[in-house]
């Protein structure tokens, strides 16, 4: 029923006043009679503090500002903090580093609690916030409990290494300097491999390891290698998917790890050297560039120009400038020294690049750049543009060469820059060509390998090239004719792979 009489709404407008003015008074009436004490006796009680998680809440903490130098293996003064039972123990202090519900008592927390706004841990970096420092306290407070996940319990180091029941993806490979050692992606490792034996018949016949080395550390996921120009040293960018991305320093030699940089919130890629190797450069999955020194882990470049992530990155000859490639269709250059966005290299025009940019290389000895992304066609490109700008132009473009069936993973320069090789994936099968520079002449044009293809490499000789992928094996091809030399999985597996015949 519809009420319209003005009267009528007035009248009720009224009431609904004088009802409202009662209901108030009554209220005031009945809170005078009770007095303050009993105003405070109908406040709700406070709300108990929510307990603090080591897996959720402290851990993070401690992964993201500690454990890059206090892991198996780099222990810095002696102590660990990636195991629960060492990360209560302490170092080489010998004083307990977390005593359970005596946060006073506990070493770790006065090392990392500011006075007059500096920390003694994290070193060389800012102090923890207010928040964390208030977590980390509560949790010893309320006893330090261990309640990390039955099924996140395994750890590994070097006298624990990883178990592979089946090889794991090869996501990375690359061969160093003098041509000795192919270093390629493990799980929380990185394998060295000794070339000679790998391509000599003889030793695997006999049985003969090829494995030299195994850089175990706390990324789990290996998305990039790159040896120092000199060699010395092996830069390893991954992390832990979902939670933490790093970046490794090793030295070669003794096989131990030199700098642990964490870095963003999932896996970073695309590790880089400068020419002189004082600086590593790589990408991240917050759309952002970085590089920090080799020695240090000090951070000397942040840009985030991307606006999706970062894949690969790469210096220029003299390291002045760096170009990064991204899942946001474009390859950037950024000023090293100001860390300042210069110029999109490529067209960033709606449906000039079809999908994202996934690896990027450098001619040795030019300022010319090797691309390979989603549309499967290999591109060179110059690094500085010789033309002015008009919006919607490719006029950095070199060359483009044939196609290649589906995504390009991974792109490469011969150390002499008279060649290049690009590998991708399609519909499940690898596909690997190898182009003359200059002409764009295919030399060699592998198809349908049996699984999608990830990494290439050259050997510095130009003699071999090395690819891996889905499969978990790496194949070794003759350059000269194109012939498979070698095949092998670059894990040790529990029990031994059965070869099939075709």
């Amino acid at each position: 029923m519809t009420i319209s009489h003005p009267g009528f709404l007035d009248r009720c407008h009224v009431a609904r006043q004088l009802r409202f003015a009662l209901v108030c008074g009554g209220m005031l009436l009945a809170l005078a009679s009770t007095g303050p004490a009993n105003l405070r006796a109908a406040d709700p009680p406070p709300a108990a503090a929510t307990p603090v998680s080591y897996w959720k809440d402290v851990r993070p903490i401690f992964q993201a500002h500690c454990q890059g130098c206090h892991q198996p293996a780099k222990p810095s003064g002696a102590y660990v903090m990636t195991e629960f039972e060492r990360l209560l123990a302490g170092g080489e202090s010998g004083e307990a580093a977390i005593v359970p519900k005596d946060a006073e008592a506990s070493d770790l927390l006065q090392q990392i609690t500011p006075v007059d706004g500096k920390a003694a841990m994290p070193q060389n970096a800012p102090p923890l916030s207010e928040l964390q420092l208030q977590q980390i306290r509560q949790w010893i407070a309320e006893g330090a409990v261990d309640d990390t996940p039955a099924s996140a319990r395994v750890r590994y180091d070097a006298e624990h290494p990883p178990e592979y029941p089946a090889a794991p993806v090869v996501t990375a490979l690359q061969y160093s300097p003098d041509g000795k050692l192919l270093a390629v992606s493990g799980f929380h490792e990185v394998l060295l491999h000794d070339v000679a034996t790998l391509t000599d018949p003889n030793a695997a016949s006999a049985g003969k390891p090829s494995i030299v080395g195994r850089l175990v550390g706390m990324s789990e996921r290996i998305e990039s290698v790159a040896f120092s120009p000199d060699g010395t040293r092996l830069a390893v960018a991954g992390g832990s998917p979902g939670r933490l991305g790093e970046l490794q320093v090793w030295n070669v030699a003794d096989r131990k790890l030199l700098v642990a940089v964490a870095a963003s919130y999932d896996t970073c890629y695309g590790a880089s050297w400068s020419h002189d190797g004082r600086l590593v450069s790589f990408g991240c999955p917050d759309n952002t560039v970085r590089a920090v020194e080799a020695e240090t882990g000090k951070q000397v470049l942040f840009n985030g120009a991307h606006n999706d992530w970062v894949l690969d990155t790469v210096f220029s000859v003299d390291s002045g400038h760096l170009v990064s490639v991204s899942r946001d269709r474009s390859m950037k250059l950024t000023e090293v020294a100001t860390e300042r966005f210069i110029d999109n290299i490529t067209s960033i025009t709606p449906g000039a690049l079809k999908g994202g940019l996934n690896a990027v290389d450098r001619h040795p000895t030019q300022n010319h750049l090797l691309l390979g992304g989603a549309d499967g066609v290999p591109k060179t490109y110059r690094m500085l543009r010789e033309s002015a700008r008009v919006i919607g132009d490719d006029a950095n473009l070199v060359r483009q060469y044939d196609s290649i069936p589906g995504r390009i993973y991974d792109v490469a320069y011969r150390a002499d820059g008279q060649q290049i090789l690009a590998g991708s994936s399609f519909e499940g099968q690898g596909f690997v060509s190898v182009y003359e520079t200059e002409s764009g002449k295919v030399v060699h044009s592998l198809q349908k390998l049996p699984s999608p293809i990830f990494s290439v490499a050259f050997r510095p000789d130009g003699q071999q090239f090395a690819v891996g992928g889905f499969s978990g094996t790496v194949l070794v091809y003759d350059n000269s004719s194109g012939a498979q030399v070698a095949s092998f999985v670059p894990v040790p597996l529990t029990e031994p792979r059965v070869s099939q015949a075709p």
